[in-house]
């Protein structure tokens, strides 16, 4: 409010400055007629003395001057008094203890006969005669004391006036600094009204197309990405997915991929219609969906017209089996009444996958169970499984938990970087990942022990450890700036909230040095948590920047993005493989982009691993990009 003050202060101190003005001349104008009154006064008195010495000259001569004179000149308050004739002195007075050498006396002379009498009156200034007396000083308190309280009134009055004007400034200030929402919120009360109205109604226009920017970029990426029947994904979107789980077509993770197929379709929609085949697909991705929502990352799709797509990756073998034969009893307890044959209807084929397989192969694994599963002739499901398991992916969560709590004591989290690069390639920041190493000396991968250190409820205790060892490398180097992913449990921790705040307090100037990034499906799925967005918020005035990444991932609304005032923005790999090759990928980039043109937000893109991706996601004006083609990630 203080900067909004500027107006209100050049007016209110012109106005006193003017009424300052006012008085003084005024006062100037009442001292001067005053001291001219005087003067006056004092002149009709010496031309009455004038008058009278003329008389008693001509008719008794210089004899009586000397009985009248005294008395007359005492009460003039006359310093020295001479009358001359014809340069002889007939007549003298002077004042005793009175300082003749004074430069501001009086001094009259005047020729009262021509060629006779001259007179020499010196007297004091008129206006130092009149002493102010006590009723005169009460008069003058009484009138600037009634000065002081109608400049008081009408400074206040004025300042209330003035107020209206401030609103708008505050008003316009928050619009112009980027706080729409915050301008929306100030009292509408200012003056002028139609102005402040009018602001009113822009800021609502405003809000609206922003939040219909929002709902075009949601419809762009449904037409895009999702199935129009199911409003699950679409061909398109379970590729991208599928790339964005492999480097170089090798899988980087463990978990399962299912085919799903319904048989005799075409026969079901020539007997029930589009209507029907329409409410029996709905029908089972409801089911489907509900069965995986504890499946954090879960992928489903429709890949064609008869055939649904399942990935599940950070699954073992034994979760997928489970999960496989839930999805078939919940589908086969669903009421396909009337369908030719119920019993021969719904198939399932699985190919379980760990890191470094073939992205083609797993999909040809997994068509060759769901061959093998409609062979038997039966509503069955069919795991295609090579035997071949990580050691660390077949721990039971037991051995986990005892894992992840001795690396904690022990202090064996370690921490790799990867550059953020702009389109100068200039470094801008650095992205923080998290590795655990084992007591014989093996590094464990992010991607293995975070869903377990999620079920164990060990996130908060991890990235604080990894968080510690960044501060620390934050004060030894004054150029590093670090990007730090955190957790919906760290987040919603009110211990690691109140650790990091004191942190940060104990070490202000790093905050502005950190980065903390959410995913995007934290964010849209925990709008209402309330400890979220207050631990967000906290970071946010605290300093560091905030960064939502796996943007893309998921079908949803972007306008949370200036919402939540979110820094940056993270394209997730899907949306950024083979982007040159993908006009639909490059048309949500554009909108995404577009969206934002206004906002101080910055765009970068995760996975980049040609010069061709990079190139078109700088033409597309993504402002910079990480990946294996800008740099490896390397231990700090």
């Amino acid at each position: 409010m203080k900067h909004t003050k500027i107006l209100t202060k050049k007016m209110t101190s012109f106005w006193l400055l003017s009424l300052a003005a006012v008085a003084f001349v005024f006062l100037l104008c009442a001292v001067m007629g005053f001291t001219q009154l005087t003067y006056n006064f004092q002149q009709q008195k010496v031309a009455e003395l004038e008058t009278m010495l003329i008389e008693d000259y001509q008719q008794h001569g210089s004899n009586q001057f000397s009985s009248w004179l005294p008395p007359l000149l005492t009460a003039y308050k006359a310093v020295d008094f001479s009358l001359s004739n014809e340069h002889q002195v007939v007549y003298q007075f002077h004042r005793e203890q009175v300082d003749t050498t004074q430069s501001n006396l009086t001094v009259y002379q005047t020729q009262l006969n021509p060629g006779q009498l001259s007179m020499k009156l010196v007297m004091p200034p008129p206006f130092s005669l009149y002493d102010l007396g006590w009723h005169e000083l009460i008069i003058l308190f009484i009138g600037f004391i009634s000065i002081g309280i109608f400049v008081c009134f009408g400074y206040g009055w004025y300042s209330r006036e003035l107020d209206g004007v401030e609103q708008l400034a505050l008003r316009s200030k928050l619009i112009l600094d980027g706080k729409l929402k915050q301008a929306a919120e100030v009292p509408t009360n200012g003056k002028p009204r139609m102005i402040n109205r009018a602001l009113s109604k822009l800021l609502a226009d405003l809000d609206d197309a922003h939040k219909e920017r929002g709902r075009l970029d949601q419809f762009i990426r449904k037409d895009t990405f999702l199935d129009k029947q199911t409003q699950i994904g679409n061909p398109i979107f379970f590729q991208n997915r599928l790339d964005a789980l492999s480097h170089d077509q090798k899988m980087m993770a463990h978990g399962v991929l299912m085919f799903i197929e319904f048989d005799d379709v075409d026969l079901v929609e020539n007997e029930f219609g589009e209507g029907g085949m329409k409410a029996m697909l709905s029908l089972t991705t409801e089911a489907i969906t509900a069965a995986l929502t504890q499946y954090e990352d879960s992928i489903f799709a429709r890949r064609s017209y008869s055939q649904l797509a399942i990935v599940v990756p950070q699954l073992s073998l034994i979760e997928a089996d489970q999960l496989a034969q839930r999805i078939l009893k919940t589908c086969l307890a669903l009421p396909f009444y009337g369908i030719g044959d119920p019993d021969n209807f719904f198939h399932l084929g699985c190919a379980f996958f760990k890191t470094g397989d073939l992205q083609i192969k797993l999909v040809e694994e997994a068509e060759m169970a769901l061959r093998a599963a409609q062979l038997q002739r039966v509503n069955n499901w069919f795991m295609y499984d090579k035997g071949a398991l990580d050691e660390e992916i077949a721990k039971g969560s037991v051995r986990w938990r005892s894992f992840l709590e001795n690396t904690l004591v022990s202090k064996r989290f370690f921490t790799l970087q990867q550059a953020i690069v702009d389109s100068d390639d200039q470094i801008l920041h650095y992205e923080i990942f998290s590795r655990a190493r084992d007591l014989r000396g093996n590094d464990i991968r992010a991607t293995l022990f975070i869903p377990m250190a999620n079920k164990c409820g060990l996130m908060p205790q991890i990235e604080r450890q990894i968080l510690e060892q960044v501060l620390f490398r934050l004060m030894n180097d004054n150029t590093l700036i670090y990007s730090i992913n955190l957790s919906l449990d760290s987040l919603i921790s009110r211990a690691f909230v109140r650790w990091i705040q004191s942190s940060l307090l104990e070490h202000r100037p790093l905050a502005s040095r950190l980065i903390f990034e959410v995913s995007e499906d934290i964010i849209v799925k925990n709008q209402k948590n309330t400890l979220l967005l207050k631990t967000l918020d906290m970071l946010r005035k605290m300093g560091a920047k905030l960064a939502v990444d796996n943007v893309g991932q998921y079908v949803v609304g972007t306008h949370y993005i200036q919402e939540y005032h979110f820094d940056l923005v993270k394209l997730h790999r899907s949306i950024v493989r083979q982007v040159h090759q993908r006009p639909e990928n490059q048309l949500f980039i554009r909108s995404l982009i577009g969206g934002l043109y206004r906002a101080e937000v910055k765009v970068i893109a995760e996975g980049v691993e040609c010069f061709e991706e990079w190139q078109t996601l700088k033409i597309l004006g993504v402002s910079a990009a990480q990946g294996d083609f800008l740099g490896q990630r390397s231990e700090v």
